[in-house]
């Protein structure tokens, strides 16, 4: 008869797969607040903020996993989010397919754009690269903006909702399982050889390619899974906000994105997640800073740049080893009292 496993053994076991996840116990309890978030707050108004502040931290998370691995800047994130929102968006107005089967469009046309932009442009290093995503991000808009009897221009295109409903509620689900689905994945990704890769890119291209590591190839794989992941979201976000214009390609967006990402921590995934849900709430609800937003997250990235480089993230990690080292000076203390 086989025994059961002792209580600690599956405990570690199981801290030991979640960990594989990334998914600690800080991430875990940061998810399930957000799970239960709606059945507290109850007020459509704050359940929109929670979702925008999930989607573009979304977003920061897919530039995160480019910028803070391989070093390269895509200056034109938002353009590939457009590109997955009008792919859905053309497909269920032009053709009458569903909203649902619409996410595959989107993340495929997102993916190959991604995929040839990393052919022609991942072969330069450092500005150049960065550059050469501005000017495509910036070409791309101009398409939406003027081929018309496609786009609808600055008219506008509308895409229907994923839910007949009024209520905001279903999608926060549906953004809240986007989120998690993008994070476990990303960190899986890291977690494997190719992840080594990546981070061997990222510290050095020629001690990388010295040591066997075709950078070029594993460019193209780290920037195509990012931008298949602002597809993911372009398709959220055009039957989330039923209407369609060029400006979700725009500069603005793309360098807001990056501002997340670097405010959170380059490299930690979780920390350009955490700088969404706490900046884009303070935008909305002050309004009358959103006009000068970038010039608010310029600020930001400086100071963090000086005092806080490793931004959100080091600091909560920070925090933490304080947190556990006086945890172990309080059980130290309490050990030599009772002895």
């Amino acid at each position: 008869m086989q025994k059961a496993e002792p209580k600690g053994n599956y405990l570690t076991t199981t801290t030991t797969t979640l960990k594989k996840y990334g998914l600690s116990r800080g991430v875990l309890l940061l998810f399930l607040v957000l799970a239960i978030a709606p059945l507290v707050l109850k007020n459509e108004y704050l359940i929109h903020l929670l979702i925008s502040s999930l989607l573009y931290g979304s977003l920061a998370m897919g530039f995160d996993f480019t910028a803070g691995n391989i070093n390269i800047v895509n200056v034109g994130y938002a353009a590939f989010m457009g590109i997955g929102a009008y792919a859905t968006g053309i497909l269920t107005t032009r053709l009458g397919i569903s909203p649902w089967l619409g996410l595959i469009p989107a993340i495929v046309f997102a993916g190959i754009l991604g995929f040839l932009t990393g052919l022609l442009t991942l072969r330069l290093r450092g500005i150049f690269a960065a550059i050469m995503t501005w000017f495509l991000g910036l070409t791309l808009y101009a398409a939406a903006a003027n081929l018309i009897d496609l786009t609808r221009g600055q008219l506008g295109l509308s895409v229907p909702p994923l839910f007949d409903s009024g209520s905001k509620i279903p999608y926060f689900y549906i953004i809240l399982v986007i989120t998690i689905i993008v994070y476990v994945l990303l960190q899986l990704v890291l977690r494997s050889h190719i992840g080594i890769a990546f981070n061997a890119i990222g510290q050095d291209v020629d001690s990388a390619q010295a040591s066997g590591v075709n950078p070029v190839k594993y460019k193209v794989i780290n920037f195509t899974i990012s931008c298949m992941i602002a597809g993911l979201l372009g398709w959220f976000y055009a039957h989330f906000v039923g209407i369609l214009t060029p400006e979700i390609m725009s500069t603005k967006v793309s360098v807001e994105i990056l501002a997340l990402a670097y405010l959170g921590g380059r490299g930690s995934l979780w920390g350009g997640l955490l700088a969404a849900l706490v900046l884009i709430p303070v935008f909305e609800y002050l309004r009358f800073l959103m006009e000068f937003r970038l010039i608010i997250y310029g600020v930001l990235l400086i100071l963090v740049m000086i005092f806080f480089p490793g931004g959100i993230a080091s600091v909560l990690k920070s925090l933490g080893k304080v947190w556990q080292k006086s945890i172990q000076i309080f059980r130290q203390m309490r050990e030599k009292r009772a002895g």
